[in-house]
């Protein structure tokens, strides 16, 4: 069957008033669409799956007859021609993470432009249930978008093999990544504490799983280096605010006199528990954050952060993803993935 010939059954519609004798229908076909519009049941599939296939009089009169009609295409029907679901899938590590609420906004953006849904699943940090979540998508989705993944390389590689899949904060051989300027805004953190006279930093990691947390922290030990600074590499932390509470006493005891952690959730916590410790904030140390989430400037003092572009990288990767699963060039929107710092009250001069 050829795709001009491609005809979806669509989904039952709730009952409604049909348009040619007023009475109540149920389980509306494209045929009934076709009817009404006057078309043939191809153009109807046509408009409805493809926009912009047919001209665009007869795609509003079509679209117009589905509507009046309460016709929904179903892509489970669709898919069985076509062997495409026009679903995307995605994965968050902790969905309750900030930080992942503008890269989801990103990637639904792209999508919906594309006329494709966003499925959303999380791991709650747990490589193997990533991947054991990615394996049951894969069965229903066109491709695969995975944002800060937690399993191995090896196992995103094979994902691949099965479908398109795309990630977002990893870098990963052979596999489409989308990953931020970190050294930018690392740079720029670097030399705003060097600059107020601070010798001594700390940083506190992120999960041992996460690839990001790990390029972050090479990162900021070459710069620290360059700029003849002393890091203190501290133990990892849950990428939460009780990971941060948890690190504030290794902070207070490495001798630094200003901090950088792996993500502002982190740092967050450090402040709180460092505050209730009695220790002044930037006055004791100072504190530096990583992604600029919704919040960072709702701290007392507002958080120093390196800001990420989080939106821009969801909507690029999602943009970029769909190019591949579609085999095609998609309209593309100009992206900015440069980390940046953003300078609060947070960092001060270094205590003597």
């Amino acid at each position: 069957m050829t795709e001009d010939a491609t005809v979806d059954a669509g989904t039952p519609a709730a009952p409604s008033s049909d348009a040619g004798s007023g009475r109540p229908t149920e389980n509306v076909t494209i045929y009934d669409v076709a009817r009404l519009a006057g078309v043939n049941p191809s153009t109807v599939s046509r408009a409805l799956n493809r926009p912009g296939r047919v001209n665009a009089v007869t795609e509003r009169r079509i679209r117009a007859a589905a509507e009046s009609l309460n016709y929904h295409v179903n892509p489970m029907a669709r898919a069985l021609p076509t062997g495409r679901t026009s679903i995307i899938g995605l994965i968050v590590s902790d969905i309750t993470n900030p930080v992942f609420f503008d890269v989801i906004r990103g990637a639904e953006a792209a999508a919906a432009r594309a006329g494709y849904t966003l499925v959303l699943t999380e791991s709650e940090e747990s490589d193997q249930r990533e991947y054991e979540g990615a394996e049951r998508m894969l069965r229903m989705v066109d491709g695969l978008l995975l944002a800060t993944p937690r399993m191995s390389d090896d196992q995103i590689r094979a994902l691949a093999r099965q479908k398109s899949v795309a990630v977002v904060n990893r870098l990963v051989d052979d596999v489409l990544s989308v990953v931020p300027d970190v050294q930018h805004g690392i740079a720029e953190a670097v030399r705003h504490l060097r600059s107020l006279g601070h010798t001594k930093v700390a940083y506190v990691p992120g999960p041992p799983l996460s690839w990001m947390a790990r390029h972050r922290g090479e990162l900021l030990a070459q710069r620290c280096e360059w700029a003849h600074i002393e890091l203190v590499q501290l133990e990892s932390a849950a990428p939460t605010v009780a990971g941060g509470r948890s690190a504030a006493m290794a902070v207070k005891n490495s001798g630094a006199t200003a901090v950088i952690a792996y993500n502002d959730l982190i740092a967050i916590g450090l402040m709180q528990e460092l505050v209730e410790t009695g220790i002044r904030i930037p006055a004791d140390i100072s504190v530096v954050g990583f992604d600029d989430i919704f919040g960072a400037d709702f701290t007392s003092p507002p958080l120093t952060t390196v800001k990420s572009p989080l939106r821009e990288e969801g909507d690029h990767a999602m943009a970029a993803l769909l190019s591949r699963v579609t085999d095609s060039i998609l309209p593309s929107i100009g992206f900015d993935l440069a980390t940046t710092l953003v300078v609060r009250g947070s960092t001060g001069v270094a205590a003597s």
